[in-house]
């Protein structure tokens, strides 16, 4: 993964938008986290869930009550993005 960006335009371009619990999330560093799982070679679901939250956790705050939404949300871009 990179470095702490530069400057906060920087930081802003790292941020994408996710469908979480059918509201719009910022997270920052989505696509760097998502390639990153790729190249782990993890098969279940629930394995890639969890290594997406994790990862995703450094980054950003996830409330805790709003975790299995974002592990649900995060794995289906993850599975989104790799079937295409």
């Amino acid at each position: 993964m990179e470095d702490k960006p530069c400057c906060a335009e920087a930081a802003a371009r790292k941020i994408k938008h996710l469908m979480v619990g059918g509201s719009p999330v910022g997270v920052s560093r989505l696509d760097e986290v998502m390639s990153e799982i790729n190249t782990m070679g993890l098969e279940s679901d629930a394995e890639i869930g969890e290594a997406l939250l994790k990862k995703i956790r450094v980054f950003n705050y996830v409330p805790l009550n709003a975790s299995s939404e974002y592990s649900k949300a995060l794995l289906e871009e993850y599975h989104r993005r790799v079937k295409s």
